[in-house]
């Protein structure tokens, strides 16, 4: 069976990698949707960049809840976790290493990039992300 081509990334295919079954904790649903309403400035501004299938026609969740942890953006047809990193990870460094192997180990892949850059260098995160996807599902 030939694998499903979600979009086209530089006229290279992007081929749909969707995990199924992913664990969901229903307990964390107001905290994402309280996240949601907060609106981080810099996930703010990368939501620009990405809602409503702007980017590629890849269509990207926000504050997504996967088991027991909520990811800033998840794109569920590609099984891509994008985390944008701020002073919210600054002295978690055993938290983040496992909730990375955790979620590594369901089969996603994990783009990071500091919150700085969005807000300074949005245009080479964008393509570094095309550059990622075209790597992990080309």
């Amino acid at each position: 069976m030939d694998k499903e081509i979600l979009a086209h990334i530089n006229n290279k295919p992007i081929y749909r990698n969707f995990p199924k079954n992913l664990p969901y904790n229903p307990d964390l649903k107001i905290r994402a949707k309280n996240l949601r309403k907060a609106g981080n400035y810099p996930e703010v501004v990368f939501w620009q960049q990405v809602h409503k299938k702007k980017f590629h026609s890849i269509d990207f969740d926000r504050q997504r809840i996967i088991g027991n942890y909520i990811v800033d953006f998840y794109v569920k047809t590609l099984g891509l976790i994008i985390e944008i990193d701020g002073s919210s990870h600054n002295d978690k460094v055993d938290y983040d290493e496992k909730r990375e192997l955790y979620l590594l180990s369901l089969g996603l892949k994990i783009y990071r990039v500091s919150s700085l850059r969005i807000l300074h260098d949005l245009e080479n995160v964008m393509t570094e992300l095309e550059n990622f996807i075209t790597a992990n599902f080309g």
